[in-house]
């Protein structure tokens, strides 16, 4: 029997942020790019552990000069080329159990996605995460739009 996926209790913990963009790359090119090549615009290479099932957990790194960055999670709902929920923990987050989720909808050949990420430990960590969110899903729309 599989075990019910409980996500994190983030009632302690209400400040998200919310970001809304447009991609050029479809919703399936998108949804792959986040469930199965995560180390072709975002982990270092060599570094992904990452098996696109719902419950499963996943691992990688990011490296900044000698930095060291590990992120960990696991999915939480995977609707192909439409969501994907996820924990999403990482130096970041300050090592708190946040839920991020996106959601995907055709726009044209392109896609809007919905960011939704909840749970942020205090004010200071939301921010750089709205702050950081776009940056990389424009790196994702480049890397992905120029294949």
């Amino acid at each position: 029997m599989i075990e019910p996926i409980c996500p994190p209790d983030l009632s302690a913990r209400p400040l998200q942020t919310n970001i809304v963009c447009e991609l050029v790359i479809p919703p399936s090119v998108v949804f792959k790019a986040w469930t199965e090549q995560l180390d072709r615009w975002l982990a270092t290479p060599g570094t992904l552990l990452m098996q696109p099932e719902v419950n499963s957990a996943f691992f990688f790194e990011t490296h900044h000069g000698s930095e060291r960055q590990p992120y960990y999670g696991r999915f939480l709902q995977l609707v192909p080329d439409q969501r994907i929920e996820l924990v999403w923990l990482s130096t970041g987050t300050k090592r708190t159990e946040t839920v991020l989720t996106l959601e995907l909808t055709p726009q044209g050949s392109g896609t809007q996605v919905k960011l939704t990420h909840a749970g942020f430990p205090d004010e200071e960590a939301r921010l750089a995460h709205e702050q950081a969110w776009p940056v990389f899903l424009q790196k994702l729309d480049e890397v992905f739009g120029a294949s």
